[in-house]
């Protein structure tokens, strides 16, 4: 019997009742194969806690977090709690501190679900650096709240992060058997770190030269999007570009309960963190209607991660035979089941 233990982080709002819907899913998946089982161990960390305790995670929080297989995170965000402190608190420090730099998201419209552009053919993956870029953190305020106020808003891009990511993609479309890479940038505006990029992406190229790789704007690339997306295979971008590009990317499949994503240490060094997309929505949290799909996703892509690649497609087929059916699913793409309803059809999908 081969014991995984995943660190479940429910978080707020509607990532509580995914969370429980995917072990529900995740526990059956073990029964039917009789030779793996999941220790399941939850964390309370969420706005919540850092209402009643001040912080999002204790200090030794890595720590806690260290030792495991896989982290499933719900999501996290609920009023009160300003989104910058959920955010830097709490997912970054993981992100960064457990040097998950690569965010894997695929963007692929599943049978049964309907594309709000005509063009459905969807079906691709934007690779996102996710350890540095943008989201580093660093700036400064001078003369706070005074008519000379000023605000510096900083980005890093260094090479080893730049060409490590960028690398990725190429290897990921490689190993895909796939032939198109095409890099977001916007290098006439940012001239340094949007040219770096550029530079660094070409010089990679010529180490994949049987890989088609272009650069595109990124606002020019987000209509690229709408009006061509069966155009596009991997898409490689920053960390602020990317997280953009992702939830338009989302959008595009009708629902953003859709979606998945994984924050992989491709080395293995540390734990991989796996959520859905779609926030914590607390207006609809608790009322058993929230789209488990995107977690369900979630939890395939770590199932896959974990070196469980079969475990992973019976899920997969389960779930995408059921939203196929069109008859269980949940308000947000047109249905009434409730969010157990749509667990329970996956659970006799995948028997």
């Amino acid at each position: 019997m081969q014991k995984y233990t995943i660190k479940l982080i429910p978080g707020d709002g509607i990532g509580v009742d995914v969370i429980r819907e995917a072990v529900r899913v995740l526990n059956h998946l073990a029964d039917l194969h009789g030779g793996i089982k999941f220790d399941f161990q939850t964390l309370e960390w969420s706005c919540q806690y850092y209402l009643k305790t001040g912080y999002m995670m204790p200090s030794d929080g890595l720590q806690i977090l260290r030792d495991c297989d896989s982290i499933l995170l719900g999501a996290v965000g609920f009023p009160g709690v300003p989104d910058h402190v959920s955010l830097r608190d709490l997912l970054l420090p993981i992100r960064v501190g457990f040097d998950q730099y690569v965010n894997l998201r695929p963007v692929k419209l599943l049978p049964g679900l309907s594309s709000p552009i005509k063009n459905e053919d969807i079906d691709f993956v934007v690779i996102r650096e996710n350890s540095e870029g943008e989201y580093c953190g660093l700036g400064s305020v001078e003369n706070a709240d005074t008519p000379d106020e000023k605000v510096t808003q900083n980005s890093v891009f260094s090479r080893h992060g730049t060409e490590r990511i960028i690398r990725y993609a190429f290897e990921y479309a490689q190993k895909h058997q796939l032939n198109k890479v095409l890099s977001a940038t916007k290098s006439n505006a940012l001239n340094y770190s949007m040219v770096f990029w550029d530079k660094v992406f070409n010089q990679l190229a010529g180490d994949y030269k049987h890989i088609e790789s272009s650069q595109m704007h990124i606002d020019a690339l987000a209509g690229y999007f709408i009006m061509h997306p069966d155009r596009l295979q991997v898409v490689v971008a920053s960390n602020l570009f990317g997280d953009i590009l992702t939830d338009l990317g989302s959008a595009m499949l009708g629902s953003i309960g859709i979606s998945p994503s994984a924050n992989l240490n491709p080395e293995g060094k540390y734990p991989s963190m796996f959520e859905p997309i779609h926030g914590s929505a607390p207006d609809i949290a608790g009322q058993g209607i929230a789209n488990p799909v995107g977690t369900f996703w979630a939890a395939a892509m770590m199932l896959d991660h974990l070196q469980l690649p079969e475990v992973a497609e019976r899920l997969m087929q389960g779930m995408t035979s059921v939203l196929a059916a069109q008859k269980i699913r949940t308000p947000d793409i047109g249905g009434k089941s409730t969010t157990s309803e749509v667990t329970d059809a996956v659970i006799a999908a995948i028997q």
